[in-house]
């Protein structure tokens, strides 16, 4: 089966005679960052990585999404890390959206190309390099893993979306469908990353208002998408980010399938202070 394209940043830099108006916006509620922001001057380098550059996409913000981050990898031939995550606490998931690329997770390695996709929990032992002669381009996405008295760490593993289950949602012929890569009930998982595909013309047909935080890239596709009082529309290559209860759904454009990866965080007690 062969594997459809995702949008993928290359970087660049408009042109001076480009009008400035935009879909970029950030409310109380949420954020849209559309593609065309993400250009060569609005990249960040990280310690320890080589040939690497990233869109910074989410990170953690009081009073708006604080439980996650999220970056758009994109690594040159020849670039990679040893030492790629310095912080103990954080877990991570990769998914490949360009390109392929060469993982390392203890004596184990593995080659992930688009839709390749890898749990790795805290302390986990990886590292990355790109072998080829072309970018790769990945998500990396980002959690302080909450660890709960009783209940092991989850393991590091990789697969491919092809190899994941796909769900359709109760009444929907097929039209709304969640491709998992973890159990619901695992409860050693804290976060999902999951892609959801709409095929032309469905919807979600209420205003999910939920304790969850969202970070929503749009892989394919196109759709008018609410998001808390507003309609915004979105295409293949944006990425919204929702805080906690923010009223969302969404209606999907055609011509074809509309997809994304959404980050949630799930399966924990609400953290309570003061």
């Amino acid at each position: 089966m062969s594997k459809p394209p995702y949008y993928a940043p290359t970087g660049g830099l408009p042109p001076q005679t480009q009008l400035l108006t935009d879909r970029a916006m950030f409310t109380d509620a949420y954020a849209v960052i559309p593609k065309g922001t993400m250009t060569d001057i609005v990249t960040s380098n990280l310690p320890f990585w080589d040939k690497t550059r990233a869109w910074v996409l989410a990170r953690p913000l009081s009073g708006f999404a604080e439980t996650f981050s999220q970056y758009i990898m994109e690594v040159s031939p020849g670039g990679g890390s040893t030492r790629p995550e310095t912080d103990p606490k954080a877990q991570g998931v990769l998914f490949v959206v360009d390109g392929t690329m060469t993982l390392r997770i203890g004596a184990g390695t593995h080659e992930l190309a688009m839709g390749g996709y890898a749990y790795l929990p805290p302390g986990c032992d990886w590292s990355l390099a790109n072998n080829s002669d072309a970018p790769a381009r990945f998500h990396w996405v980002r959690k302080a893993y909450q660890r709960v008295e009783g209940i092991d760490l989850p393991d590091a593993f990789v697969t491919d979306e092809h190899a994941a289950t796909t769900i359709s949602m109760p009444g929907t012929d097929g039209k709304w469908a969640t491709t998992r890569f973890v159990d619901p009930g695992d409860m050693r998982h804290d976060m999902h990353v999951n892609i959801v595909t709409f095929q032309p013309g469905a919807v979600i047909p209420f205003a999910e208002t939920h304790v969850m935080e969202h970070g929503l890239y749009v892989l394919q596709g196109k759709a008018v998408y609410r998001l808390n009082q507003d309609w915004v529309e979105v295409e293949a290559g944006d990425f919204m980010w929702l805080r906690a209860f923010c009223p969302q759904a969404c209606y999907a454009g055609g011509p074809g399938p509309f997809r994304y990866l959404l980050y949630k965080d799930v399966n924990r007690h609400m953290t309570l202070r003061g």
